[in-house]
């Protein structure tokens, strides 16, 4: 009896000393499950029709239900890595434009010499999870060294500290995170679907304009697709929610809520006038479906994008010149210019390409293919198929990282000519100098004729060109003197497109122009 209670203990023993071994081993590998409080998973979102009705107490429930979703956000800094003005251009008080970080004048105190003063700003954020994630604009906290989140319902000096995780300039965002959590649970937000608003439906935003916090101010949205500059690049616009829901300076980074209290859009930026840096009607909200895509990337620290080098037309195809260019579902997007030595120029791909497939997926719009390219993992390589002289050609392109940061440094500006002196297209054409050459660094041999001045409104304008503009083709054909320019020009009957290769900011650049 003794020996079987003996062999039952040191059953007992064994197995107790396997569970543990096996714990061991498991945390070695990485075979345990991670603590969710270090986990965010992205949020479900809602796409469910909006509808029902407005009454006296349906924005007084979402106050009520989403105030406590919504945090301040105070910053101090030595200084900031980007003037305001840089978002949108302007300066001097002057930008009508502009992103409203609290306080659009920073509050200084002098600094002993060699150092820079310090800053400190306001802002607005919402928490998307209940570990302590937070999300708001990348330039309310953009160069800042202390970020501090006061909570709604704490007191006047009660606020916990908090650490960038990741951030990304394109989409103006970032993703914090608290280092010290209140002893209440936090309330997260929940998000709908920003590709169901229309202009006309009712939102809330709900924010910290000028430092007075959880305001809520209602308003509809004003209009779609509203295009502003992403990251201070050429050619790298976002498209916006428009709204005329009251957003100050400190509302960035605050949500713009539906009539179900869902976050729709993230408070970027307002219009207003040299004399008000205030609103007057006009603010613009990131869609939430564009930050919500890149929570993960936010979340790991880094978010990558692809690239192919390629500047599209942003005017869409016209009738005219899908049937001229064989077009069978008379779209795509049309490449402009081409980047030497990335990825579509590596492929073989040819100023005036109209692109018509990514990967297999048609291109009905520039925007659908500039998704899809940002959204491919770099190195990968897919089949990009265009069409050339009414022909279908497929290529292989080995997408690249796209890089910011290099974008800004080498953004393209030629000079415009000295003497401005005008074509049935309405521009004035004149002969390519020497010093005309050396000042445009044109390629020895190469154009036929610069453009010294393009009338507003006139088919040369709606194309696209610009003074300073060295036409090297027209139709596909090299010109290499103004006469061959003109004759070409000339013979081209009304509604005719002509396409033209144009060197502009040391790069050749893809133009169709149709005479009226």
């Amino acid at each position: 009896m003794s020996t079987r209670k003996s062999t039952l203990f040191y059953a007992f023993l064994i197995s107790i000393a396997s569970i543990a071994v096996g714990m061991v081993i498991a945390s070695r590998l990485e075979l345990a499950p991670t603590s969710s409080a270090q986990q965010m998973a992205v949020p479900a979102m809602n796409s469910a029709p909006l509808g029902g009705p407005i009454d006296a107490t349906t924005f007084r429930n979402i106050a009520q239900a989403q105030v406590p979703t919504v945090v301040n956000i105070q910053t101090s800094g030595r200084a900031r890595t980007r003037e305001l003005s840089e978002f949108f251009g302007g300066g001097e008080g002057d930008d009508l434009l502009r992103r409203f970080f609290g306080g659009q004048t920073p509050q200084q105190r002098r600094a002993p010499r060699g150092e820079a003063p310090p800053t400190a700003g306001a802002g607005t954020g919402f928490v998307v999870d209940k570990a302590g994630f937070i999300l708001t604009n990348n330039h309310v906290v953009e160069g800042a060294d202390v970020i501090r989140v006061s909570l709604f319902g704490g007191g006047r000096t009660e606020s916990y500290p908090a650490q960038i995780v990741g951030r990304d300039v394109l989409t103006d965002s970032a993703l914090l995170q608290l280092t010290e959590m209140p002893s209440t649970p936090l309330q997260e937000v929940r998000f709908g679907d920003s590709s169901q608003m229309q202009p006309g439906d009712w939102v809330v935003a709900i924010g910290n304009p000028f430092g007075l916090a959880h305001t809520v101010t209602v308003g509809v949205i004003s209009a779609l697709e509203r295009t502003l500059p992403g990251s201070g690049v050429q050619g790298r616009e976002q498209p916006m929610l428009q709204t005329d829901a009251a957003i100050n300076p400190g509302n960035s980074g605050g949500p713009l809520m539906n009539v179900r209290g869902e976050v729709v859009g993230m408070n970027t930026a307002i219009f207003t006038d040299a004399q008000r840096a205030a609103n007057i009607g006009i603010g613009f909200a990131t869609p939430i479906n564009l930050i919500r895509d890149l929570l993960p990337q936010l979340r790991a620290g880094k978010v990558v994008r692809g690239m192919i080098g390629v500047g599209l037309r942003p005017d869409p195809i016209s009738r005219e010149e899908a049937n001229a260019w064989g077009l069978p579902g008379g779209t795509g997007a049309l490449v402009t210019t081409i980047n030497e030595g990335d990825p579509a120029a590596r492929a073989g791909m040819e100023l005036g390409d109209v692109v018509v497939e990514y990967n297999g997926q048609p291109v009905t719009r520039n925007d659908a293919l500039i998704s899809m390219v940002i959204t491919t993992k770099p190195g990968t390589t897919v089949p990009v198929t265009v069409m050339r002289d009414q022909k279908r050609v497929t290529l292989k392109v080995t997408v690249d990282e796209l890089d910011l940061d290099a974008e800004r440094a080498g953004r393209p500006g030629g000079p415009a000519p000295d003497e401005p002196t005008t074509t049935g297209f309405g521009m004035t054409l004149e002969p390519i100098t020497p010093e005309i050459g050396r000042q445009l660094n044109l390629p020895g041999g190469r154009g036929g004729a610069v453009v010294s001045s393009v009338e507003p409104r006139s088919p040369a304008a709606n194309g696209g060109m610009i003074p300073g503009d060295v036409i090297l083709e027209v139709n596909r054909q090299p010109v290499t003197n103004i006469s061959q320019v003109t004759r070409a020009l000339e013979g081209v009957s009304p509604g005719t497109p002509v396409s033209l290769v144009v060197w502009r900011g040391n790069q050749q650049i893809f133009v169709v122009i149709t005479r009226r």
